[in-house]
């Protein structure tokens, strides 16, 4: 016997119970499906279906169209299970033959007179003997069209080429045979309801059964969809008349109704992995494909695949804004259109609704679009549309999911002068342990508000950190915002306090100031990761100089700049040292403290002067060198004299510079200073380099170097080497100069001194040219450049002017 078969004689029993007479066999069948169903979810769902529509229309005639396909559908549950199936059609070859429903009935339409008619059975005889069944067959029902709900993908689709092409390779390698789960993720505004409409109405004939859209409204303000109602949805687009009412009743329906189903479900806007396993079905290769700001990680465990769907790059997004507003008038202000594009941060909503709002305004420029977002409300209130909210609203509803700490947090970091984040900075801000920012980051990357930037960093998209900072002013009251702020220039000022203590050892620290007790600052292993951390942290550090500053914590403005020192002396971050030191040395006069004061002229005039403003430098080292002698402090004075006979013999006035600098070196003997007399050594020894007095300067030089590294200035030593070794090979001494100078490479390599290497370089380029080695110096003068180019563009030019003067490279050496 056929399954189909046993499908139809389980129609039988039906009859036979809703007659009254098949009540035995109807238990017979309910002990037989009820033993297996207790380790079968699916044949149970099935056998309570049936169940349910059979007592639901005890005692009427017909079978519905929905008992007939429960029928089929556990009859396709028992093929699985062959004792079960063997059990089944026993049983069936034991009803009464007249208990069969007819398989053939057709409806009859007979005609009686004119339009009359009368449909179903009829019986037309004279003489009736014995007993007349009449069964009624309810007349088929239409079929329903193939569920295709998936929302149009907007007209203006741009780009999104390689996601599209990520999405392809998660179907095409798919586990055969078992459903699929993707799980397009990125923050409100991306374009993932785009993306995922996009990517599937392509492959709409992968799906005969249907491509279904649901939403569960996870953005939405209220409560989210629920999985019940939701449930009920889906199986009524399969033309279910769906009556269980519990979660677990209705997902088992729903597995059993799409097991022999292929079709895709798109489920937007979910909150929780949760919300999107009980939409799983069992169905060999459909597909769910969840489109959401949460990333979903929960949804791994269930062989999920993710795609991750960030902002367009300039260039489409620039596309996408020219197709919107109009390309001739984007083409016409195509500075403004830019800005406008900039100013949206590639966030698809805010261009789109940029370009809306144009093309909804003919004769109105662009420039004057880009002026309404840079003033007012800015993006966030300006970007909106008729029926679509504004770009403020989605991001609302991204922050209203959020637990309360995780809220503060992102509220917390809105404020910061950065959008460069790792637990150590979020953990200080707000006064939380590292852990515990840890963790709270981790749920506002999950909601995508946050996205990696590296190793352990994370930054804001520019509108997302708008935003929080608006949560932050709408919701916090200003003392509450003004200590977020204070901790973290404390916790700058802490952490490159310690960076300085490894990178500059003999470097006098200066007092330092906190306003809230600090977390725990881990140590630095070395130089390296002291420059790195640094590094990394540039241009947050030079905002909390800034800050400090516009709130009048002049102490801690200052302090900041000065433990910044090795930051601007390693990197050669010009513009910043001095504005950074222009900054200190006003906070300084306004704390009235002279040594910061002293000390921000010091190392200010040396920024100064390294890049190339040698008046501004003199007039710096000359009020520095007032103020010393003013309070008699001779270190002081010694400091603002070197300051002063550096740029002097930049200036070309070395006589100038040799008085300023043997005076320096007297009085830091005098006050038994050894690493500054080091240093005082290693400038006479550059005057005697400039004069080509090479034995002088390696005398000078050799002592420098040997004190500087007695003190652990390592930076400082490997200077004094590298130039060392460039005098000796001057002086004659060729391969113990070389060997010297290959010695500092590796040094500058260690301290992470970018642009010494480069200075190494080029000595080494002089000494092959001088030794009629051209090609090496052109080589040497080449890597040189390379350098400069990234960290010093004062030096670029004498690089370049070396290389033109050796000639063409194919030039006879």
């Amino acid at each position: 016997m056929r399954d189909d078969e046993v499908a139809e004689a389980l129609l039988s029993a039906k009859l036979l119970h809703g007659s009254g007479r098949g009540a035995t066999a109807w238990r017979e069948l309910a002990a037989l499906v009820g033993s297996a169903a207790e380790d079968d979810p699916d044949l149970a769902a099935a056998w309570h279906d049936l169940r349910a529509d059979t007592v639901a229309g005890a005692g009427g005639t017909g079978v519905p169209a929905t008992v007939r396909g429960h029928a089929a559908v556990l009859a396709a549950c028992a093929a699985r299970n062959g004792p079960l199936l063997d059990r089944l059609r026993a049983w069936v070859a034991r009803l009464p033959a007249e208990s069969a429903e007819p398989a053939g009935v057709e409806l009859v339409a007979n005609t009686l007179a004119g339009d009359a008619q009368v449909h179903g059975p009829v019986v037309q005889a004279r003489d009736i003997t014995g007993g007349v069944h009449v069964h009624q067959v309810r007349p088929p029902a239409p079929p329903r069209p193939v569920p295709r709900q998936l929302l149009p993908v907007p007209a203006h689709f741009t780009d999104r080429r390689r996601e599209l092409l990520m999405l392809d390779e998660l179907r095409d390698g798919r586990e055969p045979g078992v459903a699929q789960v993707i799980v397009v993720t990125g923050q409100a505004g991306v374009g993932k309801t785009a993306l995922v409409s996009r990517w599937l109405g392509g492959r709409e004939a992968e799906f005969p059964d249907g491509q279904l859209y649901v939403d569960l409204e996870g953005g939405a303000p209220g409560a989210p969809a629920g999985p019940v109602e939701v449930l009920g949805s889906l199986l009524r687009a399969f033309g279910e008349t769906v009556e269980p009412t519990g979660l677990a009743e209705r997902a088992a329906l729903w597995r059993s109704v799409t097991a022999a189903r292929r079709f895709a479900l798109m489920v937007d806007n979910a909150l929780t992995a949760a919300d999107v396993r009980v939409l799983l079905p069992s169905a060999p290769d459909s597909l769910v494909l969840a489109a959401s700001r949460q990333r979903l990680t929960g949804l791994a465990v269930d062989g999920a695949g993710f795609c991750r769907l960030g902002v367009l790059d300039p260039s489409a997004a620039q596309e996408l804004f020219a197709r919107g507003a109009g390309r001739a008038r984007a083409e016409r202000e195509p500075s403004a259109a830019r800005e406008i594009v900039a100013l949206c941060g590639g966030l698809p909503l805010a261009i789109r609704l940029a370009a809306a709002r144009l093309a909804a305004r003919p004769d109105q420029p662009v420039a004057s679009l880009r002026d309404a977002l840079t003033a007012g409300a800015g993006p966030l209130g300006e970007l909106r549309a008729e029926g679509a909210g504004t770009v403020q609203a989605v991001m609302d509803a991204s922050y209203r999911a959020l637990p309360p700490d995780a809220a503060r947090l992102y509220r917390c970091l809105g404020l910061l002068p950065t959008g460069l984040f790792d637990p150590a900075l979020a953990a200080a801000a707000g006064g939380w342990d590292a852990a515990g920012a840890g963790l709270l980051i981790d749920v506002l990357v999950e909601a995508n508000l946050l996205e990696p930037s590296g190793a352990d960093r994370y930054r804001f998209h520019a509108l997302v950190r708008l935003h929080a900072a608006q949560r932050a002013e709408a919701e916090d009251p200003a003392p509450v915002r003004d200590e977020v702020l204070r901790r973290y220039v404390d916790w700058c000022l802490a952490v490159a306090t310690a960076a300085e203590e490894v990178l500059s050892p003999s470097h006098r620290t200066l007092r330092r100031d906190y306003a809230f007790p600090l977390p725990a600052v881990a140590p630095f292993a070395g130089d390296a990761e002291a420059l790195a951390w640094l590094e990394a942290h540039h241009d947050a550090l030079a905002a909390a100089v800034s800050l400090a500053a516009d709130r009048r914590w002049h102490a801690a403005a200052w302090q900041l700049a000065d433990a910044l020192w090795p930051m601007f002396l390693r990197l050669r971050l010009y513009d910043a040292w001095i504005a950074a030191h222009g900054t200190g040395l006003t906070a300084a006069r306004e704390d009235g403290d002279a040594a910061g004061e002293a000390r921000m002229l010091t190392s200010g005039g040396i920024g100064l002067r390294s890049a190339g403003r040698h008046e501004e430098a003199s007039a710096w080292f000359t009020q520095a060198l007032e103020l010393a002698r003013t309070k008699g402090d001779f270190r002081d004075e010694a400091q603002a004299l070197t300051g002063l006979g550096t740029t002097c013999r930049e200036a070309g006035q070395l006589d100038r510079a040799a008085a300023a600098h043997q005076r320096a070196l007297e009085l830091r003997e005098l006050v038994g200073y050894r690493r500054g007399a080091a240093l005082s050594r290693l400038r006479l020894g550059e005057l005697a380099l400039d004069l080509a007095d090479f034995e002088a300067a390696a005398d000078h030089l050799d002592r420098a170097h040997r004190d500087l590294a007695a003190e652990n200035d390592l930076y400082d030593a490997a200077r004094a080497r590298a130039l060392l070794g460039f005098a000796w090979a001057r002086a004659g001494r060729r391969a113990d100069g070389e060997r010297e100078l290959g010695r500092a490479l590796e040094e500058f390599d260690a301290t992470g001194s970018t642009f010494w290497r480069a200075r190494a370089l080029e000595m080494l380029g002089e000494l092959a040219e001088h030794a009629g080695d051209l090609a090496t110096a052109r080589r040497r003068y080449g890597d040189a450049l390379l350098i400069y180019g990234a960290v010093s563009p004062l030096d670029v030019e004498r690089a370049q002017g070396r290389l033109r003067a050796l000639g063409p490279e194919d030039a006879p050496s």
